[in-house]
């Protein structure tokens, strides 16, 4: 990294993608875009963005990681996890050997990676409480695998429950699970300080909103209709029946035994 050029891979799900930062004419900018600007300031940037929204590990293992590969990336962003704790699939083993399967493949063709430790979205989406505890224990494998990712292979991260941004409303969406402008800028200046950390010289993305689509009550409404809407119900009934399950398991083993 140190001849002017870089190559940088973003691999992940819908927050990769940036949703929650519309742009004028449709689509999508967020943190990685917003990175990667800040980047070109200073470097010769090749960006790659390969996230899918709704991606899993197994998304990101199967369809993502080779065209990052092909990339050749210097830098490489991996934040994936959270959508496997809301499938009824949920699989820890699986969520493991599929991130170090892609973490192990980026470091060794030469990329940093740049992995997360995740906050709790349980407590900011408002779910009922018999889903609360499960959903944070769930996170809190995703993390712990991250950390064996961070031991492992070395790096950059960021732990996302350290930012005073994630209890900030105004850095969310309408849905409370993507990130809204603010907050994919914040999410850019926290991974440019981190870079600029290990001697990468190049000005701070801006926390001032710009260059984006202007905030609208009736787009919130209408991909609250067309696409958030329908994406809660798809969850709900996916894990609607594990969560009553899981209810009535506790229920019983408190109950007190039959005289």
């Amino acid at each position: 990294m140190g001849n002017g050029y870089l190559r940088f891979a973003a691999l992940g799900d819908s927050t990769t993608v940036g949703l929650g930062d519309p742009v004028p004419g449709g689509g999508w900018r967020g943190w990685a875009r917003l990175l990667a600007e800040s980047l070109q300031a200073s470097y010769d940037v090749s960006f790659c963005n390969v996230a899918i929204s709704g991606a899993t590990a197994a998304v990101v293992r199967e369809r993502q990681l080779g065209e990052a590969l092909s990339h050749r990336p210097d830098l490489a962003s991996l934040l994936v996890g959270v959508n496997d704790t809301l499938r009824s699939t949920w699989d820890p083993e699986r969520l493991s050997a599929d991130l170090h399967h892609v973490a192990g493949a980026l470091a060794a063709g030469g990329a940093t990676l740049m992995t997360v430790r995740w906050h709790d979205h349980s407590a900011l989406l408002g779910l009922p409480r018999v889903l609360v505890r499960p959903m944070a224990a769930r996170i809190e494998v995703v993390n712990e695998v991250y950390d064996d990712l961070y031991a492992t292979y070395g790096g950059l991260r960021l732990d996302l429950g350290l930012m005073p941004q994630v209890r900030d409303r105004a850095c969310w969406s309408v849905d409370r699970f993507h990130p809204s402008e603010h907050g994919h800028r914040a999410l850019a200046r926290a991974w440019a300080e981190r870079l600029r950390s290990t001697g990468l010289d190049f000005p701070l993305p801006s926390l001032e909103p710009g260059g984006g689509s202007p905030p609208s009550w009736r787009r919130d409404v209408a991909w609250m209709v067309t696409e958030g809407g329908p994406w809660f119900g798809r969850r709900a009934r996916d894990l609607g029946p594990w969560a009553v399950r899981r209810a009535v398991k506790a229920t019983g083993a408190r109950a007190p035994a039959p005289r």
